[in-house]
């Protein structure tokens, strides 16, 4: 009943609730942006959500358009830094995907949205991530976030999919609020944010 009812509903009125109370953080966040590195001052990227349903995903760019003589994107490590890194460390840039739970897009807790291009690489074991709504925060995301194996993400996002449970949420969600107030396990050690999964 939960799974299936109350968490949808649940996760709708929350967003709205929380879109209300945190209006001014997003147009003041979104008003430095624009200022610091200009448009678009919104990062949009196709994800996969629950039954590996293609979705945008809504964040706050926090990365420069910075290219080299060739033309490509410089790395991540070197886009990502002055405002853009101080909003990605603060959590900030996950603020807009308040709007992709409202649509029904994903919920608060879940497994998180991956690129589409890991979905031919995943394991039968490893798709039973999907067998729930994305999540902008998750289990694997209070154990380690970007500091932890692909391996253990994917434990730890099956482990939810197959629990999803009104206490598991609320475990999740107060530790979520502690990882943020210490802004650990933001970056993997070397990378900007973790490394691909190769499968």
């Amino acid at each position: 009943m939960y799974k299936s009812f109350f968490k949808p509903i649940s996760d709708r009125v929350f967003a709205l609730i929380l879109l209300i109370l945190f209006s001014l953080v997003l147009l003041l966040v979104a008003l430095l942006i624009r200022v610091q590195m200009g448009s678009p001052v919104i990062f949009t990227q196709l994800r996969p959500t629950k039954k590996g349903k293609i979705f945008k995903i809504y964040k706050f760019r926090t990365m420069t358009d910075e290219r080299d003589e060739n033309g490509e994107l410089l790395a991540d490590e070197v886009r990502l830094r002055g405002f853009g890194k101080k909003v990605r460390n603060l959590s900030l840039d996950e603020l807009p995907q308040l709007f992709n739970v409202l649509k029904g897009d994903i919920s608060f807790i879940g497994p998180r949205p991956l690129l589409p291009e890991y979905l031919p690489l995943y394991s039968n074991f490893q798709k039973q991530r999907h067998d729930v709504k994305a999540g902008i925060t998750g289990l694997a995301q209070i154990k380690g976030r970007n500091n932890i194996s692909w391996k253990n993400k994917f434990r730890y996002d099956v482990f939810y999919a197959k629990r999803v449970s009104l206490k598991l949420d609320f475990y999740i969600f107060f530790l979520t609020i502690w990882k943020v107030l210490k802004r650990s396990d933001v970056n993997q050690d070397g990378v900007a944010t973790a490394e691909k999964f190769k499968g």
